[in-house]
């Protein structure tokens, strides 16, 4: 049998939570995940979430600030089993 550290499945408020503010248990688990010490798990609709969020939000001069392929190589760079 293989060890496999513990893992969580989060949802859109949990991936927003760990993405804007280190200093929430979410922000933490994802540390922690980024250091092998756990797994997060997470449906691409919860991606999807997200993707909304930053987009309607983060905005200059009326236009999104960060393109679909930075927002690409920012899901691929997340310590997160995507499901």
């Amino acid at each position: 049998m293989e060890w496999r550290p513990k893992g969580y499945e989060f949802d859109t408020k949990n991936l927003v939570r760990a993405l804007f503010s280190e200093e929430t248990d979410e922000g933490k688990l994802l540390e922690a995940a980024a250091c092998g010490y756990v797994e997060i798990f997470a449906r691409s609709s919860a991606w999807n979430g997200v993707l909304w969020l930053i987009m309607s939000t983060l905005k200059q001069d009326g236009k999104p600030v960060y393109t679909g392929e930075e927002l690409g190589k920012l899901r691929e760079s997340l310590p997160i089993v995507w499901r």
